[in-house]
């Protein structure tokens, strides 16, 4: 069975916006989904998901760790897809500013999405529970 890591982060800020990315409508992962920042962590990183969030959010949006408060580690999730596969989701919550320059990568477009209005998105399952709680 394989086992797949990914570290993610719902960075909010001053006017509890949260920043998305937007998927492209042709990805293999995740096509067209409000997606938070992060994605799968490098063997290297294996026991460490906050340095791997930290390289997801600089990698996505050009944010290094200085301009991210609080990046704090709020749920562990585990999945079994299709009894082949074993998913850890570390997620984390941070705080940053709206004003925060922010550079898009080949990944998707980014967006603030205010948090009361996530749930209405298209964004994926998980997502959408994390919210709820």
């Amino acid at each position: 069975m394989e086992l797949r890591q990914m570290a993610v982060a719902f960075l909010l800020n001053e006017e509890q916006e949260v920043l998305f990315l937007q998927k492209k409508p042709k990805d293999t992962f995740l096509a067209g989904l409000l997606v938070p920042i992060g994605g799968h962590m490098e063997g290297y990183e294996i026991n460490e998901p906050l340095k791997a969030c930290f390289r997801e959010i600089e990698e996505e949006t050009g944010l290094k760790s200085d301009y991210i408060d609080n990046l704090t580690l709020r749920y562990i999730l585990l999945r079994l897809k299709d009894n082949q596969e074993i998913r850890i989701q570390y997620v984390f919550f941070g705080k940053v500013s709206k004003c925060s320059t922010l550079i898009e990568s080949d990944e998707g477009s980014l967006a603030w999405v205010d948090f009361k209005d996530i749930a209405n998105k298209n964004v994926s399952a998980t997502t959408s529970e994390i919210v709820k709680h």
